[in-house]
């Protein structure tokens, strides 16, 4: 367990990455690094405008993520993430792009910093990725109700979900784990948490 030092949870919007990560950062003893979401002063401007706060936006996530990451790399504990600096460059911003929400200026020059960033980093230990429908997003987003996911239409979440499952089936920066997330409550259900407990063991031990 010593060993593994990075741990990322990642998924789409509403997958369940908080939940799991606090959940699991108690029971094996990890520290937690959560997603700066509530932190981001773009995020309900960026809801209601997403072509002229796309680029401010997911700046502020990447260079969160990379604070992070140095965080993580220079210190001694093992480490539970909530959510991955290879998600903002290869599904976020991307998908903004390709929906005429990002002026192509403004994501080549983000990639760019994306670039330079990840040359000095490493891929975490073990990737778990919750797999998730769009009407299990739908449902959790709506549970949870932040006012500014409330405008977030569902066309933005399926091109995500597509672009997630795109890019976990080619993921080969370092171990991952796929969890399907669909007849599962891992928050309420202690049986359901065991079940990604065992995956989760059963990972760690074939590492070491």
């Amino acid at each position: 367990m010593k060993k593994l030092k990075h741990i990322a949870v990642t998924g789409n919007i509403g997958a369940g990455k908080t939940t799991l990560c606090g959940k699991l950062a108690d029971h094996y003893g990890w520290n937690v690094r959560y997603e700066e979401a509530d932190k981001n002063p773009y995020l309900d401007d960026f809801y209601h405008d997403m072509q002229r706060w796309s680029f401010n936006l997911q700046v502020f996530f990447l260079n969160s993520r990379y604070a992070q990451l140095v965080d993580i790399q220079q210190g001694e504990a093992t480490v539970i993430q909530d959510r991955t600096i290879y998600e903002d460059a290869y599904i976020f911003a991307p998908n903004l792009y390709e929906m005429g929400l990002m002026a192509q200026r403004d994501f080549n020059n983000y990639y760019s910093l994306f670039k330079s960033m990840v040359a000095n980093i490493e891929a975490p230990g073990l990737l778990i990725f919750l797999q998730a429908s769009i009407p299990t997003l739908v449902s959790h987003i709506q549970d949870r109700g932040r006012e500014y996911e409330g405008s977030m239409s569902l066309d933005y979440l399926r091109n995500l979900n597509e672009r997630y499952e795109n890019w976990i089936k080619n993921y080969r920066d370092g171990n991952k784990l796929i969890i399907n997330v669909d007849e599962l409550d891992i928050k309420n259900n202690p049986e359901d948490f065991s079940y990604v407990l065992e995956r989760i063991d059963a990972q760690i031990h074939g590492l070491f």
